[in-house]
């Protein structure tokens, strides 16, 4: 092989090829990056959405506990109360 080519290929070859392997590297990063927050969003709105639920369930709880250890004439008006009340 000639000189002029090998120096070719040493001078710009190399960097070229180098270059165009680190922007896919960039690339493939960026895509991770965003792949990951959406990830850690889509777990943000799981776990607030949990909190909700979790909060209401113990509401109803509380509720419910009330009721079992209160034997006033309320007990009727709390059941249909909680009865109109959804779930979610």
């Amino acid at each position: 092989m000639p000189d002029w080519i090998l120096f070719f290929v040493i001078v710009v070859g190399i960097p070229v090829v180098f270059g165009v392997l680190g922007d896919v590297g960039k690339r493939w990063l960026k895509l991770k990056e965003k792949q990951l927050n959406l990830a850690v969003e889509q777990a943000g709105q799981q776990a607030a959405q949990s909190a909700a639920r979790m909060e209401r369930l113990e509401q109803r709880v509380r509720v419910l506990e009330r009721i079992v250890t209160d034997r006033s004439g309320h007990l009727a008006e709390e059941i249909e109360r909680l009865r109109d009340e959804p779930l979610n």
